[in-house]
């Protein structure tokens, strides 16, 4: 039987393709509309907007076919976008139809009680598990969503569509159908292929049921599940990695203290071990990326970042080896990649310009889920805000969102604290001043100040405050901030959580606390007393001061959701 893949031209497509090779099945592409005949087995993944998925698959003859393909009887496995675009719409796009197999509207979470998109991992729980253990999916394990809008689990109000809820999960006080099956057709919302080893036995469970020629029963009539007083949603611990060139031009991991990597010209000497070397006031090599993201991958790292801080980010399409880097860690790392440095409209050596959309394009092709973007989204903001908040549509987070989906847009946010005398102060961001707190440090006491955005890695300040940058990330349509501290980084101290209860009130995104962690209880904290989505560390990680398992094991004690 030929198992085929479907790639619509938006979204990274090559982590399901490493995920079926480590399981050991050989695949083929669809590359034009005979393909669909050749196939017995289809999968269908992707990311995106619903509309640039349909847009794409009409320019490219692809969407008729794929439907004849469905209603032949042959098995099919939608991941995300791929499941999404079986039913009649979305509200992302109203006017674009879907296929209309499932007779219900994809709607938009409700963002008022949660951040949005729906970012992590999360439980699926089976309608039955009894019947439909064979596909994988098991409700002690966790998969890694990344969306904005759900297919609402509705038997009462919608019972046709309901009958294709294979699993469902709750976000918040919302329920939705996170698989879908029906005869041939399986659908995941969530991302097997980023979803660690619960994922892969998702997708060779299906693969070997459809090789067997098993059909399911037909569905019973379900029956309403109330959301739980609490979700299973985890919070993430993420590991980030700062790359650049040394003088052989080999890409190596480094780690500076407070931003020195990033403030000064220093080459790292390339050693051919992942163990960290700790030089006073010196940038530390520690180690090579590929072999260090494979060792958090298996620490248990919940997601991966990778910083491209080395000169030829300037010419990112140019940049082979940092592509070679993502491209080879998506081969032994089945988790989120996160990719920074570069995200922007620019010209190559040659004169070719690239736009913001192409770069990211690159990147996601060769494994990478979401991209970064730092100064040039202060930039943008900043237009924004001197064009009275309307937008053109020609930034960086505009364009990249509006093909890919918000979810694939991360903003890197550098603030510093400004200090102000709270007694005079009567400045624009008066409203902004954190004060300091009875029993602070001591430097702090009666002092007040305010955080400011800084561009070229913290090296140049601008006119704008941390809440105007995050919110206006938000409305350019960034999916989710990580936010940084130049005051806090590379410190050791934990992460400044006044400044994280900013932006996380400020904004209804998700939200990433970075710079500063010391220890496992540093975590703990920052999620107890921030309610922050995610906190990521390199140093500590990277050096072996604290293990990932450390922290997930502190957290977990502490009665906050993990992923074990």
């Amino acid at each position: 039987m030929a198992l085929f893949l479907l790639d619509h031209g938006a979204g990274n497509v090559q982590s399901l393709a490493n995920s079926i090779r480590k399981l050991g099945y050989d695949f083929s592409w669809i590359s034009s509309p005979e393909d669909f005949h050749k196939a017995s087995i289809l999968v269908f993944p992707g990311q995106g907007a619903f509309h640039t998925a349909i847009e794409c698959l009409t320019e490219r003859g692809l969407l008729e076919p794929l439907y004849d393909y469905i209603h032949s009887g042959k098995p099919y496995f939608g991941i995300c976008i791929g499941m999404q675009v079986l039913f009649a719409s979305s509200a992302e796009s109203p006017s674009t139809l879907g296929l209309g197999l499932i007779p219900c509207q994809m709607e938009r979470f409700d963002d008022t009680t949660k951040p949005v998109p729906h970012m992590g991992w999360n439980t699926a729980e089976p309608i039955d598990p009894d019947t439909l253990s064979s596909e994988g999916v098991s409700s002690s394990d966790h998969y890694y969503f990344v969306h904005s809008y759900r297919a609402k689990y509705d038997p009462e109000g919608n019972p046709e569509a309901a009958l294709w809820a294979h699993s469902t999960t709750q976000y918040g006080q919302e329920v939705f159908m996170s698989t879908i099956q029906k005869g041939n057709v399986f659908g995941a919302q969530f991302h097997p292929e980023k979803s660690s080893v619960a994922g892969l036995n998702v997708i060779d469970a299906w693969i070997k049921q459809s090789l067997a020629g098993r059909t399911p029963a037909e569905p019973s009539p379900r029956i309403p599940r109330p959301p739980k007083p609490q979700h299973d949603f985890t919070r993430r611990i993420i590991a980030c990695m700062d790359v650049r060139a040394n003088d052989e031009g080999d890409l190596i991991v480094t780690k500076g203290d407070q931003y020195d990597v990033r403030e000064k010209s220093l080459t790292p000497t390339l050693l051919s071990t992942t163990t960290a070397v700790k030089t006073a006031g010196a940038v530390r090599n520690l180690g090579k990326p590929v072999a260090l993201a494979a060792r958090y991958f298996e620490s248990g790292a919940d997601e991966l970042c990778l910083l491209n801080i080395t000169s030829f980010r300037h010419s990112p399409l140019q940049d082979q080896p940092m592509l070679a880097v993502v491209r080879a860690a998506a081969e032994r790392v089945f988790v989120p990649l996160t990719i920074g440095g570069g995200i922007k409209d620019t010209v190559d050596p040659d004169g070719t310009k690239r736009s913001a959309v192409e770069v990211a394009g690159a990147y996601f092709r060769v494994g990478a889920d979401k991209v970064s973007i730092g100064s040039e989204a202060v930039y943008a903001v900043e237009k924004l805000r001197a064009a009275d908040g309307r937008l053109d549509g020609s930034s960086a987070i505009e364009t990249i969102s509006k093909v890919y989906g918000s979810q694939a847009v991360v903003v890197s946010i550098d603030p510093k604290r400004v200090y102000v005398d709270p007694t005079t102060y009567d400045g624009p961001y008066k409203d902004e001043l954190v004060h300091s707190r009875p029993g602070g440090p001591e430097n702090e006491r009666g002092r007040a100040w305010w955080y400011q955005c800084t561009v070229s890695g913290g090296r140049e300040t601008r006119p704008v405050s941390v809440v105007q940058l995050a919110q206006g990330a938000q409305i350019l349509g960034a999916g989710e901030i990580l936010l940084n501290s130049i005051d806090r980084d590379g410190t050791g101290l934990g992460f400044d959580h006044d400044l994280i209860g900013l932006v996380k009130r400020a904004v209804t995104i998700p939200v990433v606390a970075s710079s500063g962690a010391g220890t496992k209880e540093h975590f703990v904290s920052v999620f107890m007393e921030t309610g922050v989505e995610a906190a990521l560390a390199a140093g500590i990680f990277h050096r072996e001061e604290v293990g990932i398992q450390e922290v997930k094991l502190a957290s977990g004690q502490a009665g906050i959701n993990v992923r074990s």
